[in-house]
């Protein structure tokens, strides 16, 4: 079984994810950021991840601890959940279209950390969300996962659907990178023999 459970408590948040692999793409979400949640939803489904999330923040001040401290927890349970990476795709990419918006997404699970982020928006907040805090919960993701992301919006309007476009990118391209590749027959797929 690939799955995992990880908590994280600070001064600002308490969080609690876990994940399966392979599960059915069911979803149980409580950050307190509807948005987020929405986000993790589709995340789930896309992936075909079972995700639960439990997040109590420090709302009052705003939505960035909450927002990057569930990146980071659900980052380290997706590099728990994967152990020595035996047997798996490692690389992936997909173009996900939502409406006038399309991005692309790749993926290498290196253990090598790494984020080019070229996605933007045009304001400042889908709703009560602040739209730069897209990119800080892939920074912590990326980071924690030991992923290399390469996430980027060719083009779009929309600042939901770009949000979209992204998660579900992301989502799409990982499913596929974690997938087990039966050719690898349980061989870590790198020449170092780890990753």
């Amino acid at each position: 079984m690939r799955t995992a459970s990880i908590s994280r408590r600070t001064a600002e948040t308490d969080v609690s994810v876990s994940i399966d692999l392979d599960g059915t793409g069911k979803a149980t979400i409580a950050t307190g950021v509807g948005f987020l949640d929405h986000m993790l939803e589709l995340f789930a489904r896309h992936g075909l991840f079972d995700v639960t999330v439990k997040v109590a923040g420090d709302l009052h001040v705003d939505q960035h601890h909450t927002t990057e401290d569930t990146g980071i927890a659900l980052g380290q349970a997706v590099a728990q959940a994967l152990g020595d990476k035996r047997g798996i795709a490692r690389y992936a990419d997909i173009h996900l279209p939502m409406d006038e918006t399309l991005s692309r997404i790749a993926i290498d699970i290196s253990g090598r950390p790494f984020l080019v982020f070229r996605t933007s928006f045009r304001v400042e907040k889908i709703g009560q969300f602040d739209t730069e805090l897209v990119r800080e919960f892939f920074q912590a993701f990326a980071m924690n996962a030991g992923i290399t992301l390469h996430v980027e919006t060719l083009y779009g309007e929309n600042a939901h659907h770009i949000a979209e476009s992204v998660f579900k990118g992301l989502a799409r391209s990982l499913r596929k990178a974690v997938a087990i590749d039966p050719r690898e027959e349980g061989r870590v797929p790198s020449t170092k023999g780890s990753l």
